[in-house]
């Protein structure tokens, strides 16, 4: 079914925020066991039946996109290089008209091999979590010597034009705080766009303490020890990030080099929120946050046609909070962590 011939009725929230940026999370399954994120032993992983086919997954793609005007689709996990059918999804997508923006958030690791199928697929670019340049020190936090292999796969991505190339990274007070001006640094010669994250609440031990997390005010503190930050004239609009310009820094195409900072928890950007999540097992969440969901997976096997899982998805986000919430003190982290919910 093309476009025109469905009526594209968006996902309006009753704030009046509208999504437009679907992220897909392809598997809960991930090859680290970051510290932030999951125990050292891993998490019980969703049954094989549980998680979504690959025509599943372009099916409801494709709902979102005709039906509920999503314009950018980011493909998750978990770590979506996992999901032996990937490439072919991403080519589905890439095929829908209209076009939506396609990325990718990943570890890094098998980037390498995949970031050149992946492009000619119709990927348009990728974001790689990369939280140190010291090899003991991801060994300490993914619990995996796989420093190498995720510095192969930024320079592959590079290579085979999956720009601009994005960079995420959590910095832990005591752990690596202090290497906020190396990592902005590593990125700008490698012509990478840095984002800082503050560390959220959503690990599986439920261990986050506001205490321990570097807010984006310390983060900022310590990039001006080194660089000089300027105002990015750019509107922000719905993006997580607040960004700034490097003064004398810039891109290879030119254009004025930038740092950004995704202040969830001390900045929170959920007025402008556009946003939708899909989990692997096929749960619309409106929120990374949300205690809530709504089941499509079990609508689209009983029988549901396209627009009743697009009635049904409207549904859900029209339920959409105000905020997260993580300053209420009846605040209750949600039950899956993101591994299992997506980015």
């Amino acid at each position: 079914m093309i476009a025109s011939e469905s009526t594209v009725e968006p996902l309006i929230d009753r704030y009046g925020r509208v999504a437009t940026d679907l992220r897909v999370s392809l598997t809960d399954r991930c090859n680290l066991r970051c510290t932030y994120c999951m125990p050292a032993e891993g998490l019980p992983w969703l049954p094989n039946a549980d998680v979504l086919t690959d025509d599943e997954v372009v099916r409801l793609v494709r709902v979102a996109v005709h039906r509920l005007g999503v314009t950018e689709v980011r493909f998750t996990g978990g770590e979506p290089l996992l999901r032996p059918g990937l490439p072919a999804i991403v080519a589905a997508a890439a095929a829908l008209t209209p076009r939506p923006e396609l990325s990718l958030t990943t570890n890094g690791i098998g980037l390498e091999r995949l970031a050149e199928p992946l492009q000619a697929a119709g990927l348009d670019r990728v974001n790689v979590s990369l939280d140190t340049l010291d090899p003991e020190r991801f060994a300490q936090l993914a619990r995996r010597r796989r420093l190498p292999d995720v510095l192969a796969g930024l320079r592959t991505a590079t290579a085979v034009g999956l720009t601009p190339v994005k960079i995420n990274t959590v910095l832990m007070r005591g752990v690596n705080s202090d290497e906020a001006p190396a990592l902005l640094r590593f990125a700008l010669e490698h012509g990478y766009e840095l984002r800082f994250i503050e560390q959220m609440p959503l690990d599986a031990q439920h261990a986050w303490n506001r205490d321990t997390m570097v807010t984006a005010e310390e983060i900022l503190a310590a990039l001006r020890t080194e660089f000089t930050l300027l105002p990015d004239p750019v509107e922000r609009g719905g993006a997580p990030a607040e960004t700034w310009l490097v003064d004398g820094y810039v891109s290879d195409a030119g254009l004025p080099a930038r740092v950004g900072v995704i202040g969830s928890v001390t900045r929170p950007f959920c007025g402008n929120c556009d946003r939708t999540r899909l989990t692997a097992d096929g749960q619309v969440r409106s929120c990374l946050f949300a205690t809530e969901e709504s089941d499509l997976r079990g609508a689209m096997r009983a029988g549901a046609d396209d627009a009743e899982l697009a009635r049904r998805w409207r549904t859900a986000m029209w339920g959409k909070r105000a905020g997260h919430g993580i300053d209420d003190p009846t605040f209750l982290q949600p039950s899956r962590p993101m591994s299992a919910i997506g980015g």
